[in-house]
Protein backbone atom coordinates (compact mmCIF):
# COMPACT_ATOMS: atom_id res chain seq x y z
CA UNK A 1 0.00 0.00 0.00
CA UNK A 2 1.56 3.49 -0.71
CA UNK A 3 1.29 5.98 1.95
CA UNK A 4 2.97 8.95 0.47
CA UNK A 5 3.53 8.32 -3.72
CA UNK A 6 1.06 7.95 -5.79
CA UNK A 7 1.99 4.52 -8.02
CA UNK A 8 2.78 5.52 -11.55
CA UNK A 9 -0.35 4.59 -13.31
CA UNK A 10 -2.40 6.71 -11.09
CA UNK A 11 0.06 9.60 -12.17
CA UNK A 12 -0.18 8.71 -15.61
CA UNK A 13 -4.05 8.86 -15.46
CA UNK A 14 -4.47 12.35 -13.53
CA UNK A 15 -1.98 13.98 -15.55
CA UNK A 16 -4.19 12.96 -18.91
CA UNK A 17 -7.49 14.33 -17.32
CA UNK A 18 -7.94 17.74 -19.14
CA UNK A 19 -9.83 19.83 -16.26
CA UNK A 20 -11.74 21.92 -19.12
CA UNK A 21 -13.13 18.57 -20.84
CA UNK A 22 -13.89 17.45 -17.75
CA UNK A 23 -16.02 20.50 -16.72
CA UNK A 24 -18.05 20.28 -20.32
CA UNK A 25 -18.17 16.55 -19.51
CA UNK A 26 -20.00 17.10 -15.88
CA UNK A 27 -22.31 19.77 -17.60
CA UNK A 28 -23.11 17.25 -20.64
CA UNK A 29 -23.83 13.88 -18.42
CA UNK A 30 -26.10 16.70 -16.68
CA UNK A 31 -27.67 17.62 -19.75
CA UNK A 32 -28.49 14.14 -21.55
CA UNK A 33 -29.07 12.64 -17.76
CA UNK A 34 -26.76 10.00 -18.40
CA UNK A 35 -22.89 9.23 -17.71
CA UNK A 36 -21.36 8.20 -20.99
CA UNK A 37 -19.98 11.41 -21.78
CA UNK A 38 -17.54 10.72 -18.59
CA UNK A 39 -16.82 7.38 -19.79
CA UNK A 40 -13.92 8.64 -22.03
CA UNK A 41 -11.90 10.42 -19.49
CA UNK A 42 -10.49 7.31 -17.44
CA UNK A 43 -11.10 8.94 -13.94
CA UNK A 44 -11.33 5.28 -12.26
CA UNK A 45 -7.77 4.76 -12.33
CA UNK A 46 -7.06 8.40 -10.55
CA UNK A 47 -7.12 6.70 -7.24
CA UNK A 48 -9.47 5.40 -4.81
CA UNK A 49 -10.55 9.64 -3.60
CA UNK A 50 -11.37 10.07 -7.39
CA UNK A 51 -12.74 6.97 -7.87
CA UNK A 52 -15.10 7.50 -4.61
CA UNK A 53 -16.55 10.97 -5.84
CA UNK A 54 -16.74 9.52 -9.72
CA UNK A 55 -19.14 6.59 -8.03
CA UNK A 56 -21.02 9.15 -6.26
CA UNK A 57 -21.67 11.20 -9.07
CA UNK A 58 -22.94 8.49 -11.44
CA UNK A 59 -25.33 7.63 -8.34
CA UNK A 60 -26.35 11.02 -8.39
CA UNK A 61 -27.00 11.38 -11.84
CA UNK A 62 -28.97 8.34 -11.77
CA UNK A 63 -31.04 9.13 -9.50
CA UNK A 64 -32.31 12.71 -11.75
CA UNK A 65 -32.48 10.59 -14.56
CA UNK A 66 -35.15 8.30 -12.74
CA UNK A 67 -36.74 11.42 -10.90
CA UNK A 68 -40.34 12.30 -12.40
CA UNK A 69 -41.94 14.80 -10.06
CA UNK A 70 -40.92 18.37 -10.58
CA UNK A 71 -39.75 18.82 -6.83
CA UNK A 72 -37.84 15.60 -7.02
CA UNK A 73 -36.28 16.38 -10.35
CA UNK A 74 -35.34 19.86 -8.91
CA UNK A 75 -33.49 17.95 -5.68
CA UNK A 76 -32.02 15.41 -7.35
CA UNK A 77 -30.35 18.24 -9.77
CA UNK A 78 -29.10 19.57 -7.24
CA UNK A 79 -27.60 16.79 -5.98
CA UNK A 80 -25.84 15.83 -9.23
CA UNK A 81 -24.63 19.34 -9.95
CA UNK A 82 -23.01 19.18 -5.81
CA UNK A 83 -21.70 15.53 -7.13
CA UNK A 84 -19.98 17.30 -10.23
CA UNK A 85 -18.23 20.10 -8.02
CA UNK A 86 -17.12 17.49 -5.61
CA UNK A 87 -16.03 15.56 -8.80
CA UNK A 88 -14.24 18.33 -10.53
CA UNK A 89 -12.97 19.35 -6.90
CA UNK A 90 -11.18 15.95 -6.31
CA UNK A 91 -9.35 15.79 -10.03
CA UNK A 92 -7.89 19.40 -8.52
CA UNK A 93 -6.66 18.30 -5.77
CA UNK A 94 -4.81 15.27 -7.11
CA UNK A 95 -3.74 17.06 -9.50
CA UNK A 96 -2.13 19.54 -6.86
CA UNK A 97 -1.03 16.39 -5.11
CA UNK A 98 1.27 15.49 -7.98
CA UNK A 99 2.52 18.52 -8.79
CA UNK A 100 3.79 18.99 -4.95
CA UNK A 101 5.30 15.17 -5.42
CA UNK A 102 6.64 15.92 -8.77
CA UNK A 103 8.44 19.38 -7.25
CA UNK A 104 9.24 17.57 -4.16
CA UNK A 105 10.92 14.21 -6.11
CA UNK A 106 13.47 16.54 -7.45
CA UNK A 107 14.82 16.78 -4.05
CA UNK A 108 14.30 13.83 -2.14
CA UNK A 109 12.32 10.49 -2.11
CA UNK A 110 11.30 7.92 -0.14
CA UNK A 111 10.64 4.61 -0.49
CA UNK A 112 7.26 3.48 0.90
CA UNK A 113 7.02 0.00 -0.51
CA UNK A 114 7.95 -1.44 2.42
CA UNK A 115 6.82 -5.37 2.92
CA UNK A 116 6.02 -6.47 6.49
CA UNK A 117 8.11 -9.06 8.23
CA UNK A 118 7.17 -13.12 7.87
CA UNK A 119 6.98 -12.79 11.77
CA UNK A 120 6.74 -10.26 13.88
CA UNK A 121 7.76 -9.70 17.68
CA UNK A 122 6.60 -6.97 20.20
CA UNK A 123 9.55 -5.04 19.04
CA UNK A 124 8.18 -3.89 16.12
CA UNK A 125 10.89 -1.90 13.31
CA UNK A 126 10.25 -0.89 9.98
CA UNK A 127 13.42 0.56 7.68
CA UNK A 128 12.28 3.15 5.61
CA UNK A 129 15.23 3.43 2.37
CA UNK A 130 15.43 7.24 1.61
CA UNK A 131 17.71 9.37 -0.98
CA UNK A 132 18.36 13.47 -1.24
CA UNK A 133 20.36 16.06 -2.62
CA UNK A 134 20.64 19.48 -1.66
CA UNK A 135 19.61 20.87 -5.32
CA UNK A 136 18.56 19.54 -8.30
CA UNK A 137 21.77 19.64 -10.31
CA UNK A 138 23.75 17.93 -7.19
CA UNK A 139 24.38 13.97 -7.07
CA UNK A 140 21.72 11.61 -5.42
CA UNK A 141 22.94 10.71 -1.74
CA UNK A 142 20.96 7.71 -0.47
CA UNK A 143 19.99 6.64 3.24
CA UNK A 144 17.89 4.46 5.75
CA UNK A 145 16.50 5.02 9.18
CA UNK A 146 15.38 2.29 11.09
CA UNK A 147 12.19 2.83 13.31
CA UNK A 148 12.69 0.92 16.58
CA UNK A 149 8.98 0.44 18.56
CA UNK A 150 8.31 -2.17 21.94
CA UNK A 151 4.94 -2.66 21.52
CA UNK A 152 2.62 -3.08 24.72
CA UNK A 153 -1.02 -4.39 24.18
CA UNK A 154 -3.32 -2.96 26.09
CA UNK A 155 -6.44 -4.71 27.18
CA UNK A 156 -9.49 -3.41 25.41
CA UNK A 157 -11.88 -2.51 28.34
CA UNK A 158 -14.80 -1.81 25.84
CA UNK A 159 -15.52 -5.33 25.03
CA UNK A 160 -17.03 -7.77 27.49
CA UNK A 161 -15.10 -10.46 28.61
CA UNK A 162 -15.17 -13.54 26.99
CA UNK A 163 -17.71 -16.63 28.53
CA UNK A 164 -14.80 -19.02 28.22
CA UNK A 165 -11.56 -19.09 28.15
CA UNK A 166 -9.62 -18.52 24.82
CA UNK A 167 -7.57 -21.14 23.80
CA UNK A 168 -3.58 -20.75 23.23
CA UNK A 169 -3.84 -20.83 19.22
CA UNK A 170 -6.66 -18.04 19.47
CA UNK A 171 -4.32 -15.97 21.94
CA UNK A 172 -1.25 -16.06 19.75
CA UNK A 173 -3.83 -15.33 16.69
CA UNK A 174 -5.42 -12.64 18.02
CA UNK A 175 -1.72 -11.13 19.14
CA UNK A 176 -0.44 -11.51 15.92
CA UNK A 177 -3.34 -9.86 14.01
CA UNK A 178 -2.74 -6.78 16.79
CA UNK A 179 1.19 -6.74 15.96
CA UNK A 180 0.40 -6.30 11.96
CA UNK A 181 -2.16 -3.42 12.62
CA UNK A 182 0.32 -1.75 14.62
CA UNK A 183 3.44 -2.47 12.44
CA UNK A 184 1.28 -1.00 9.45
CA UNK A 185 0.23 2.30 11.81
CA UNK A 186 4.48 2.58 13.05
CA UNK A 187 5.11 2.65 9.02
CA UNK A 188 2.49 5.16 8.01
CA UNK A 189 3.97 7.18 10.86
CA UNK A 190 7.16 6.73 10.14
CA UNK A 191 7.35 7.54 6.65
CA UNK A 192 4.72 10.67 7.15
CA UNK A 193 7.90 12.00 9.62
CA UNK A 194 10.55 11.76 6.94
CA UNK A 195 8.63 13.36 4.57
CA UNK A 196 7.49 16.02 7.11
CA UNK A 197 11.42 16.25 7.95
CA UNK A 198 12.53 16.99 3.97
CA UNK A 199 9.57 19.14 3.46
CA UNK A 200 10.71 21.36 6.24
CA UNK A 201 14.29 21.56 4.65
CA UNK A 202 15.46 18.98 6.75
CA UNK A 203 19.47 17.66 5.80
CA UNK A 204 19.60 14.01 5.19
CA UNK A 205 23.08 13.60 6.58
CA UNK A 206 21.41 14.56 10.27
CA UNK A 207 19.22 11.54 9.49
CA UNK A 208 19.95 8.58 12.10
CA UNK A 209 20.56 5.36 11.04
CA UNK A 210 18.00 4.02 14.05
CA UNK A 211 15.37 6.07 16.03
CA UNK A 212 13.69 4.69 18.85
CA UNK A 213 10.09 5.87 19.00
CA UNK A 214 8.48 7.36 21.76
CA UNK A 215 4.91 6.27 22.40
CA UNK A 216 2.37 8.42 24.09
CA UNK A 217 3.09 9.67 27.38
CA UNK A 218 -1.33 9.53 27.65
CA UNK A 219 -1.03 5.39 26.81
CA UNK A 220 -2.60 4.22 23.90
CA UNK A 221 0.82 3.67 21.72
CA UNK A 222 1.73 5.60 18.89
CA UNK A 223 0.92 8.98 17.95
CA UNK A 224 1.02 11.43 15.46
CA UNK A 225 4.76 13.10 17.43
CA UNK A 226 6.09 9.32 17.92
CA UNK A 227 7.94 9.00 15.11
CA UNK A 228 9.21 12.89 14.91
CA UNK A 229 13.25 12.05 15.42
CA UNK A 230 14.29 15.77 14.88
CA UNK A 231 12.33 17.08 17.62
CA UNK A 232 13.20 16.60 20.84
CA UNK A 233 11.52 14.37 23.29
CA UNK A 234 8.49 16.04 25.02
CA UNK A 235 8.64 15.87 29.08
CA UNK A 236 5.97 13.42 30.70
CA UNK A 237 2.72 15.45 32.41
Amino acid sequence: MSYINLPSDQQAAISDVDETVLRAAVHKCLDEERVGPIHGLDLSNCGPYVATKLHGFQQAIAEYSKAKAHAKRERTRQDALRAGSDLVHAVQQMKGRLKTERQEGELFYIDDQIRPPFHLSKRLSVRVPFRWRASQSADWDHGQLTFVYDFSPQPNYTQLPPKRKPSAAKVARDLEDRLFEEWERLKMQALFSLREFFRKGGDGDAVPEVFSVRPSPHGGGLNNFSCNFWQPERPAP
